[in-house]
């Protein structure tokens, strides 16, 4: 199977041109990279990029949608819209859109939308903190359970989950995630899964890692962890790592 490296540029850059400018960067550092599934994830207005798109390698993906079709949603964008616009994936889930208002129940309604409008949902859950005591698998559980509500075994392997730990992500990260953390999460996941679908299905589903991704680490999550893909933040913004990242795991 080959690794997916999702490049979530959040709300980056601030013009069209710089938007082209890191797009062109990151197309040219991938150009003969092989076995390596790159989607390139821009701020709404900049999805105008899918008409760039020339590597086989490179797809588009979408920071968020909202749930319903169409109808009176100000400021809100649909399935059938992004699909509209070549969108082959949807991050939900985020913490970042979660501290927004997102709960499990309305990331389950994205996630069905998204998957009706033919387009794969990158499910993103996490922590804010370990405990001693363990409870943050719980958490994790939880949301696993509400986020997959209503979700059928056919529509499982359309699903990819991210794990990113929130203690280990943007600015207020206390430290980063080692591998053997990751270790446990993903393992932990699978159970959780085989449970609601069984070992056959959990199997199929894609496990990737994100939070404070870099080149010096990708390989580690990459190739010791098990991870089957990462979800890479501020150095997507910087084709230069971005290709030293997919070159540690090329």
């Amino acid at each position: 199977m080959s690794k997916l490296i999702v490049a979530n540029w959040k709300m980056n850059p601030q013009s069209p041109v710089e938007a082209e400018f890191i797009f062109d960067g990151i197309a040219k550092v991938s150009k003969n990279v092989k076995d390596i599934d790159i989607v390139i994830c821009p701020p709404f207005p900049f999805l105008f990029l899918s008409k760039k798109i020339k590597n086989k390698n490179i797809s588009l993906g979408a920071q968020n949608l909202f749930y319903e079709t169409e109808g009176a949603y100000t400021g809100q964008v649909s399935s059938k819209m992004l699909s509209g616009l070549n969108a082959k994936y949807v991050i939900v889930g985020h913490s970042e859109s979660r501290k927004q208002g997102d709960t499990n129940e309305i990331i389950n309604k994205k996630i069905i939308s998204s998957l009706k409008g033919k387009i794969s949902p990158i499910l993103c859950i996490g922590e804010k903190e370990r405990d001693s005591h363990g409870e943050y698998l719980s958490f994790l559980k939880k949301q696993i359970h509400e986020c997959l509500a209503l979700i059928s075994k056919s529509q499982l392997k359309s699903i990819i989950i991210a794990y990113e730990p929130i203690w280990a992500i943007g600015a207020n990260a206390t430290r980063e995630a080692t591998c053997e953390e990751f270790i446990e999460i993903r393992i932990f996941i699978k159970r959780v899964l085989s449970d609601l679908y069984g070992i056959n299905k959990a199997n199929q589903m894609n496990i990737i890692y994100g939070g404070s991704v870099h080149p010096d680490n990708a390989k580690t999550f990459i190739f010791d962890g098990g991870a089957g893909g990462l979800l890479v933040g501020r150095d997507s913004l910087i084709p230069k790592k971005f290709g030293e990242i997919l070159g540690a795991i090329k």
